[in-house]
């Protein structure tokens, strides 16, 4: 199991929108809208670092309102 945070921009009073409708795609663990430099953080989770990417590129990205995303996946040192 891949997990990895999704830090998004969104356009302007568009977060809590986009939080929602992440919060609903499967895979997603939490989705929260927040303050600073992005504007939705997400914890995610896919069997493989493929099908987390694929996620991002075919779910995630295609949310209305979402400018950026940058993808960090976790890892155990």
């Amino acid at each position: 199991m891949v997990q990895a945070y999704i830090l998004i921009q969104t356009e302007v009073g568009k977060a809590s929108s986009v939080a929602r409708t992440i919060s609903e795609l499967p895979g997603v663990i939490q989705a929260e809208d927040v303050t600073g430099p992005y504007d939705v953080i997400v914890r995610a989770q896919a069997d493989t670092v493929d099908e987390l990417g694929r996620m991002v590129v075919a779910e995630v990205q295609k949310v209305d309102g979402i400018t950026r995303t940058l993808t960090c996946p976790v890892v155990h040192l």
